[in-house]
């Protein structure tokens, strides 16, 4: 008995190292974001200045989370064997809840996902032991901390309003004061914004890094806590003063320190807070082993866990090798970038692809919106909206428009102050404040409130809030009732089951690692294709333009053999293919503005050109997504195939083959002058289908059958009359793109196809 618990405290320690891992890599963008979206520093001195407040915070930790012992349950109801088993369902749920979200690239709440993994686990236990209980006299909320739960969802609401709208009322005004031309105003507000700024993140570190630290006293503490005041006034006066004096004599760049401290600070407070939402678990199993071995119990079901009512203080050796495997994995993790650029994207002061789709309730918030905005700016005196759109004309300054830069340093400044105000308040009245949600909801506050959220990208970037505030209670619910499942199974399989759910847990992770790293290197590509100089753009335009024949060709005909053989699945993949191949050629158009910067003033005929081109790839994208999904739609819903026309559709489909080997070799050898034959086949092609059209009306007329596949014949010889057109107004484009690079001398080597 006692080695299958020193196996189960083993693996509740392997637990906590992935953990570790996987939690550092989804909150690693609370304390990146600013410096990397502002390019505060160069990204390996952001990673060093991070790196150093998580160590340091991993050793001022308190070490040990109260949630985990007693804040969700009431530990003096639960036995050894009980305590132990929602231990270990609520490690394996939080390391495969994270890892989903950090695959995904959604920030989430490392917070919210402990307290409803520990909800859901002594849930499920709570509930087995009831209704074996032969009194009958506890109820299932006699074991559950209800209002430490509830208090916990109230602060998740309360947290994202009130980041959001601070964050957002904090921006508006400092913009004011400094507005995009910063090299202006720099002399005149910087002194007063670093003091306020430093003060405001040194009463971060008082109030939210050292309290209930393992280093401090409580004597120091209580000095820190009767001193705050003095100490926030002499702070600010003085580095006031100080940053004012080297912003008016040197070249010191004061808003680039504060980024950088407010980095270090938030690092910190990660790490000496939410530290614990990763090993807490693991030491709290770990404490209660140790007192039930020194009780001698031999019945770990009659031990009940009254030890962990006790506050236990964490071995300095367990903080410090934590706060190494947070280090290392904020060097190395690729998904811990994952996240960061969700959150960048979303409050980046440029246009360009977005992440995110629109949606319906979106577009509502920003046609409301403008309304709102535009009956404000009537009943605004002329003089007032003209002097607040100066303020906020970006145009003014260039650093902004660096594409390199997400947003500028002010922007950045006021992201880590508001964040570190809001959460040390949070920490001094008490509040349940996740790191997270605070943070991330400031940012994007201060992302409307700088006008990143233009008419433009609005509708995107708001669907994108939506869809990451919606994983947060997705959290919530999928924590709970994974980790009410998993310990279920634990309770009633036991040792088989916890081998079964560690061997599985493994296998996804290897499997979501595999997969994020095959998307990670897909957009490395087309990131490195479109950040080249003009030849190079061209080069990588008219490898792309042949690569995407080649495929709407070959999903063509697979698409109907398929739909002739009835080959769902094939359907299925093919439809997958298609949409792939569309959001390639979408990420190429959206990049077009950035491409044509890229151009000189004489290639602004071959950047006109460019321009077509790639909207012919758009437009047989789409066209070929059009084929497949109709096919795919009739299939899908099991409905019928008649044996008309087969043979005509096998024939259509080998020489629409032919006619897109003929275009690709046209395209491959560059043989511009068979344009006319071109031209020949694709009225032919058309002719073709056309004709199969008419036959299909007759058929339909005549046997009053078959509806379902006539009206998918119908959709899909239409798109393929499209995809004929387009191939020829592709080539046209493409022979006018080489005429044009060939007058200013640029020529682009052939690449041989696959």
């Amino acid at each position: 008995m006692e080695a299958y618990y020193i196996l189960i405290v083993g693996v509740l320690f392997l637990l906590a190292i992935s953990d570790l891992i996987v939690g550092v890599s989804n909150d690693a963008v609370n304390f990146l974001n600013s410096a990397i979206g502002s390019k505060a520093a160069p990204f390996k001195i952001i990673l060093a200045i991070a790196a150093a407040g998580v160590l340091v915070g991993a050793v001022f930790s308190n070490g040990m989370m109260e949630v985990a012992r007693k804040g969700i349950f009431n530990p003096e109801f639960f036995g050894f064997n009980e305590i132990m088993i929602i231990f270990l369902a609520v490690m394996l749920t939080d390391i495969l809840l994270l890892d989903f979200f950090n695959t995904i690239g959604l920030p989430t709440s490392t917070t919210v996902s402990i307290v409803f993994e520990l909800l859901g686990a002594s849930v499920a236990v709570s509930i087995y032991k009831v209704t074996r209980a032969v009194d009958g006299i506890h109820k299932v909320s006699d074991f559950i901390n209800v209002e430490s739960s509830v208090m916990i969802i109230v602060g998740i609401f309360l947290s994202v309003v009130i980041a959001f709208s601070v964050g957002m009322i904090v921006q508006w005004f400092v913009r004011l004061a400094f507005s995009f031309n910063v090299k202006k105003t720099f002399k005149y507000w910087t002194g007063v914004w670093g003091g306020f700024a430093i003060t405001a993140i040194l009463f971060f570190l008082l109030i939210k890094g050292a309290k209930g630290s393992t280093l401090i006293s409580a004597e120091m503490l209580a000095s820190i806590k009767e001193n705050t005041v003095r100490a926030l006034l002499i702070s600010f006066v003085g580095w006031t003063l100080l940053f004012q004096l080297l912003t008016m004599f040197t070249r010191v760049n004061v808003m680039k320190i504060t980024v950088l401290v407010g980095t270090f600070a938030l690092a910190m407070a990660f790490a000496g807070n939410d530290l614990v939402n990763f090993i807490g678990v693991p030491l709290a199993g770990f404490e209660s082993f140790k007192a039930f071995m020194a009780s001698g119990s031999g019945d770990p079901s009659g031990f009940m866990m009254t030890a962990l009512q006790e506050k236990v203080n964490t071995p300095i050796y367990f903080l410090i090798a934590a706060g190494l495997i947070m280090v290392l994995t904020l060097r190395f993790s690729k998904k811990a970038k994952s996240v960061t650029a969700t959150s960048l994207d979303l409050s980046r002061q440029g246009e360009g692809s977005e992440r995110f789709a629109s949606s319906s309730l979106a577009r509502f918030l920003v046609r409301r919106a403008v309304e709102t905005s535009n009956v404000v700016a009537r009943i605004t005196p002329p003089k007032v909206v003209r002097f607040v759109q100066g303020r906020f004309d970006e145009e003014l300054n260039q650093d902004v428009k660096d594409p390199k830069m997400a947003f500028d340093l002010v922007r950045a400044s006021v992201n880590l102050v508001v964040a570190s105000i809001l959460i040390a308040i949070g920490t001094s009245l008490k509040l349940p404040l996740s790191t997270t949600y605070v943070t991330f909801m400031v940012a994007m506050g201060t992302s409307l409130a700088d006008g990143a959220w233009g008419r433009e990208s609005a509708v995107y970037r708001i669907t994108g809030v939506l869809t990451v505030i919606g994983g947060w209670f997705f959290t919530a619910f999928i924590a709970f009732l994974a980790s009410f499942l998993i310990a279920s199974l634990i309770f009633f399989g036991k040792f088989p089951v916890i081998l079964i759910l560690i061997a599985l847990s493994i296998f996804i992770l290897l499997r979501t690692h595999a997969f994020h790293k095959r998307r990670a290197e897909k957009q490395a590509r087309v990131d490195s294709e479109y950040s080249k100089a003009t030849k190079e753009v061209l080069k990588s335009c008219d490898n792309e333009v042949k690569s995407t024949v080649n495929k709407v060709s070959k999903i063509l005909h697979m698409t109907y053999t398929n739909l002739l053989k009835e080959e769902h699945k094939e359907l299925k993949k093919l439809r997958k293919e298609a949409k792939s191949l569309n959001k390639e050629i979408k990420v190429i158009r959206e990049g077009i503005p950035d491409t044509l910067r890229k151009f000189e003033e004489t290639e602004l005929e071959t950047g006109h050109h460019y321009v077509q081109v790639v909207a012919y790839l758009k437009e047989m994208s789409n066209s070929v997504l059009h084929v497949v999904q109709p096919a795919y739609n009739h299939l899908d819903n099991n409905h019928a195939m008649d044996k008309e026309q087969l043979e005509t559709l096998k024939d259509f489909d080998e020489k629409s083959g032919v006619f897109f080997d003929f275009v690709i070799t046209i395209l491959k050898n560059r043989k511009f002058d068979s344009f006319d034959e071109l031209v020949k086949r694709r009225d032919e092609m058309i002719n073709m289908a056309n004709e199969i059209l008419v036959q299909r009306i007759k058929i339909l007329k005549r046997t009053q059958k078959g509806v379902k596949i006539s009206v998918t014949y119908m959709e899909m010889l239409s798109e393929t009359k499209n995809l004929f057109l387009n191939a020829v107004h592709l080539v046209k484009a493409e022979s006018l793109l080489h005429e044009s690079l060939g007058r200013n001398g640029i020529t682009i080597e052939t690449d041989i196809m696959d």
